[in-house]
């Protein structure tokens, strides 16, 4: 079965159902018939210009209509696709673009100057088309292979963080999105769906694993409709909730806070609308509150975009514990270990890192296919036959799983991923800095925020205008949250006898140094208007 097919079962079954919320149509709903029509036109569009199994094309369609019909056009030909966030800068797409050996972008009309200025930042002969135009499409740079598409077949490729400074691209086969799709659909409990009936609300970007994966498969498979935002409005999320009529909602950490600033309204009380949200990461001291508040359970689950349903907890089931962050239990069909830093078991309850794999005679089955030409990450990530999370976590003698940290060098600011290295090595490339290191610190609102402990280079004044001077060049280099938000002038780092960077102490001296107010705080700085002067799109 493949992406595609599972959409054409639900257009079976429910032609008239909502299939897509259009908030840019005077929120109207495109019916799961009426996106079949869209969906072949456009994949004919496609086929005649020779496009079909083997190719990649990369979409630059941000939270909109036009992605999903794309994607299920491009899946029912074997097509992958490759979803690029419009956020990024034209160094941060070109990576992307050359990387993934793609045939073809497609973009909305607003991102081509930026496009196509990544574009002649690489190598690779792709030509830039935008989406709704009816010029005819260029032809594949080569040719399609003779199979057809089927649950081993790439479906995409989502470019991820991982634990290193470069973006990785993560291969997602259609068995991982419709194993994805029946994992949410069977999860039960609280989070039971009604077949036809749902209407699920997020605000998160597709070119991340929990939209275009996780909640848009729920709904395929389960006949619901999906109600994608361009992005969370807090001034505005209740409106949208009310307006588009929404069962369901997927939310971030920083989400429920940001909502319970608030001051509380009579209609605040959701109960007879929202059965439940979905997400991870909302803070201990909000989670009762935000419950009792608007009157639905926020249900904590744990995943990673390798892992897809592979390897997939979530607290569907009383007691939910709620205000520890505990994410439930596991299923028969999961199994994990809890290690120390050498690999060894950890004492029952103790903290460790958190080794996941598929019960039974397939342990990868439903997680990423690998890492695209990386087949060294791809193994150091299933040493000893078990996918390495680098989250470290705790279980209980019943069973219930609790998020304690994070090992790996990853900032998780607003539910991006940041690579700790990739910030230092934009910081390293400014004359005025001789070493650095980069950690999370913590966040009311975003979750965590990055901060960058830096070693001046001789005869510069440990000052805040130096500060200023090393952040405003990194938003060169970088999207603007990737930039520090907290930057630390110090003497030396915490280094090894081997000169490496003592990861762990970095992350305590950045916590403490922020703590005590030991540092420049840059964080009124970063803002997507800043990265608009230079043609990002908010």
């Amino acid at each position: 079965m493949t992406v595609y097919r599972e959409f054409i079962k639900s257009s079976l079954n429910f032609p008239s159902q909502p299939f897509l919320w259009r908030a840019d149509a005077g929120a109207a709903d495109l019916t799961y018939s009426g996106a079949e029509a869209r969906v072949d036109a456009l994949l004919t569009v496609f086929a005649q210009a020779g496009f079909g199994p083997g190719h990649r094309i990369c979409l630059v369609l941000d939270n909109t209509p036009a992605f999903y019909v794309h994607f299920l056009a491009l899946n029912a030909l074997g097509v992958s696709v490759i979803p690029v966030g419009s956020g990024l800068l034209a160094q941060e797409m070109a990576f992307i673009f050359e990387r993934s050996d793609a045939d073809l972008v497609v973009s909305l009309d607003h991102h081509k100057s930026r496009v196509a200025q990544a574009l002649e930042q690489t190598d690779a002969a792709l030509s830039l088309v935008l989406a709704g135009q009816n010029a005819p499409l260029p032809k594949p740079l080569s040719l399609a292979r003779s199979c057809k598409p089927g649950p081993a077949s790439e479906a995409a490729m989502l470019f991820t963080s991982g634990t290193t400074g470069s973006p990785k691209g993560c291969l997602l086969s259609n068995e991982y999105f419709t194993g994805l799709g029946a994992w949410y659909g069977n999860m039960g409990g609280q989070c039971a769906l009604e077949p036809g009936a749902e209407r699920l609300i997020t605000p998160l970007p597709v070119n991340h694993m929990n939209a275009m994966a996780c909640s848009f498969m729920a709904m395929v498979m389960a006949g619901g409709c999906i109600i994608q935002l361009d992005r969370f409005h807090p001034s505005s999320w209740w409106s949208s909730v009310r307006d588009a009529r929404a069962t369901i909602l997927h939310y971030l950490g920083v989400m429920p806070a940001m909502l319970l600033k608030a001051q509380p309204d009579p209609s605040d009380d959701f109960s007879g609308q929202i059965k439940f949200g979905f997400g991870a990461g909302v803070d201990p001291k909000h989670h009762k509150t935000f419950e009792a508040r608007f009157g639905f359970p926020l249900i904590e689950a744990w995943a990673m975009s390798e892992t897809g349903a592979g390897a997939c907890i979530a607290a569907t089931h009383e007691p939910r514990h709620v205000g520890t962050r505990c994410f439930g239990k596991a299923g028969p069909d999961l199994e994990t270990r809890m290690v120390d830093e050498l690999g060894g078991d950890v004492a029952p309850g103790a903290p460790g890192e958190l080794l996941v794999r598929r019960a039974g005679d397939n342990p990868r089955r439903f997680f990423f296919s690998g890492y695209y030409k990386d087949a060294a990450a791809t193994g150091q990530a299933w040493e000893g036959g078990w996918f390495h999370t680098g989250d470290v976590v705790r279980k209980d003698e019943e069973g219930y799983y609790y998020f304690v940290d994070r090992r790996k060098n990853i900032i998780r600011r607003s539910g991006e991923n940041i690579a700790a290295v990739e910030v230092e090595g934009a910081l390293m490339q400014h004359p005025f800095v001789e070493n650095c290191a980069v950690a999370p610190v913590p966040d009311e609102i975003r979750g965590e925020e990055v901060m960058a402990l830096i070693v001046a280079s001789d005869g510069q004044e440990k000052n805040l205008k130096l500060a200023e001077i090393i952040s405003d060049a990194c938003r060169d280099a970088l999207a603007y949250y990737k930039v520090p938000g907290y930057i630390a002038l110090v003497d030396a780092l915490p280094m090894t006898g081997s000169q490496k960077i003592q990861r762990g102490k970095v992350k305590e001296l950045c916590r403490a140094l922020a703590e005590r107010g030991e540092c420049f705080d840059l964080t009124h700085l970063k803002s997507r208007s800043r990265d608009n002067s230079k043609g990002a799109q908010a």
